[in-house]
């Protein structure tokens, strides 16, 4: 078999070569988030066939991104599973971000909506069963609210961590199978230890279990997203933002958007 010269230039050519074979891979395995803030952090969008985690406190954004993703699958064609545990999906805020056609967007929206730790896990396992090509994502937000309430009144602290597990791994298998992406949003708790960080509910159950995860957080008049984990973009990249009627605005380092 004839080899390449060793030759610089050709050397150069290669390695161009492969990295445009791989941009083009990256961007043909994503989906827009539908915000142009989160398109950048991600450098295309959520990948198709893992688990996203979006965690943060109260008030950070988790809701709203999930509800602009919901919207970009449907406007792409696609329907979406939205599995709301709290109750905090929000049809004035679709109407906002979807005022044109709100009501033909909510139809392509499938709602499943647990009300206990059982329930969840019977969601999970009936979305085998709701899967069509015409599905384009699963958005289960949160997956923490059920799972808290179950360790409060449970004497089992393994079992309810091992149920956990059982719901992330089927979620992951669901992923994969159908090479769609999957969103979550988590909860927090203080991190004692260090003041200037927060825990995710969960802990290590949800870190493995996700691909990517996306801290979100709160500051004065913003939020910040950070990257803390993907595949294959640097972990602490971020980006500031504002939560307008229309969705979410960027901040540019000198304040302004």
């Amino acid at each position: 078999m004839r080899s390449f010269p060793n030759h610089p230039f050709i050397y150069f050519e290669l390695k161009v070569f492969k990295r445009l074979n791989c941009v083009i891979g990256m961007h043909s395995s994503q989906v827009s988030t539908g915000s142009e803030v989160m398109d950048e952090l991600l450098q295309g969008g959520f990948e198709r066939d893992i688990i996203t985690t979006l965690y943060g406190p109260a008030g950070s954004g988790k809701t709203n991104i999930c509800q602009l993703f919901a919207l970009s699958v449907v406007r792409s064609g696609k329907k979406v599973i939205f599995i709301d545990t709290e109750g905090g999906f929000s049809v004035e805020r679709m109407k906002q971000i979807a005022p044109e056609n709100t009501p033909d967007v909510l139809k392509r929206i499938i709602f499943l909506t647990p009300h206990t730790f059982d329930e969840q896990r019977n969601a999970f396992e009936k979305l085998d069963r709701l899967m069509s090509e015409e599905i384009g994502a699963i958005i289960v937000d949160t997956i923490s609210m059920l799972y808290r309430l179950e360790m409060g009144k449970s004497d089992d602290v393994y079992k309810v961590n091992r149920e956990l597990g059982f719901q992330i791994a089927y979620l992951t298998e669901i992923a994969r199978k159908h090479k769609i992406p999957v969103i979550i949003s988590n909860q927090v708790y203080a991190n004692f230890e260090d003041r200037t960080r927060t825990n995710m509910v969960g802990g290590d159950i949800l870190k493995y279990g996700s691909k990517c995860l996306i801290e979100l957080c709160v500051h004065s008049g913003f939020r910040t997203a950070i990257l803390r984990k993907h595949r294959f973009l640097p972990e602490g990249r971020s980006i500031a933002f504002r939560i307008e009627n229309e969705g979410l605005k960027k901040i540019e380092k000198n304040g302004s958007s």
